[in-house]
């Protein structure tokens, strides 16, 4: 293991890692799990899934539900594993792209215990071919899909437009050009029309950027140790 990097418990019970040279732990210390939970599956995923209109099959044939997912600092792969997890379990198509500038290990990931929070079948396919989804996508089972793309934000490219967004970088104090005007805006970029974007931070700053490109803020409950987080909504009639 890396110097810089230790596996630490955090509040719930669930592993994180804490980064020396950057000074951070990748989730929060009060619970890793309940903070993936609360702020991305629950106040992104699931939140898209039940206010996003649902479109209507041609006569005869089943409405199969899909959702695309972009997150921003992959990091150890754990919301990317519970959403895996929920959209597997509901029948749910998930085509899910990490950006991820500096990897971590395999070995490092696979120390986590994470495998305690999803079933055997998606923490196997994930532990077997998490290498080849480094600028590969690969087919974690029949519903998920991974993408993991190893650069930096602003280096980031693709065609696609995405339901939701994850951004799940270190905090501002820590990594302030992941937060400026810039960075946010290419993000934003690539969500489409009536998608969200859901972060665990909420600054004046934020809000500020966010609302000038023209989204939809909300303030939303914070997870444990966070009075409140910040979700926003592309409005349809909007352009970046």
């Amino acid at each position: 293991m890396p110097d810089d990097l230790q596996i630490v418990p955090t509040g719930d019970g669930s592993n994180t890692i804490y980064n020396s040279q950057v000074g951070e732990n990748y989730h929060s210390r009060h619970g890793a799990l309940q903070e993936s939970r609360h702020v991305f599956l629950n106040s992104g995923l699931n939140y898209f899934l039940e206010t996003a209109p649902s479109k209507s099959p041609p006569t005869g044939e089943t409405l199969i539900k899909a959702v695309s997912v972009l997150e921003v600092g992959f990091g150890t792969g754990l919301n990317f594993l519970l959403s895996a997890q929920y959209c597997s379990e509901n029948h749910i198509r998930l085509n899910y792209n990490g950006i991820e500038a500096y990897p971590l290990s395999e070995g490092l990931i696979f120390q986590t215990g994470y495998e305690r929070f999803v079933s055997v079948p998606i923490w196997d396919s994930f532990r077997d071919q998490y290498l080849h989804s480094l600028n590969h996508a690969i087919d974690i089972n029949p519903y998920c899909k991974l993408h993991t793309a190893h650069c930096k934000l602003l280096d980031f490219e693709t065609e696609e437009q995405f339901d939701v967004i994850y951004f799940d970088a270190f905090a501002s104090a820590r990594q302030p050009e992941m937060w400026n005007e810039k960075a946010i805006a290419h993000t934003v970029g690539f969500l489409k029309p009536g998608g969200v974007f859901v972060t665990y931070a909420i600054t004046g700053n934020l809000k500020r950027i966010i609302k000038s490109l023209g989204l939809k803020v909300e303030k939303a409950p914070g997870a444990p140790g966070k009075r409140e987080m910040l979700r926003a909504i592309r409005r349809t009639n909007m352009q970046v």
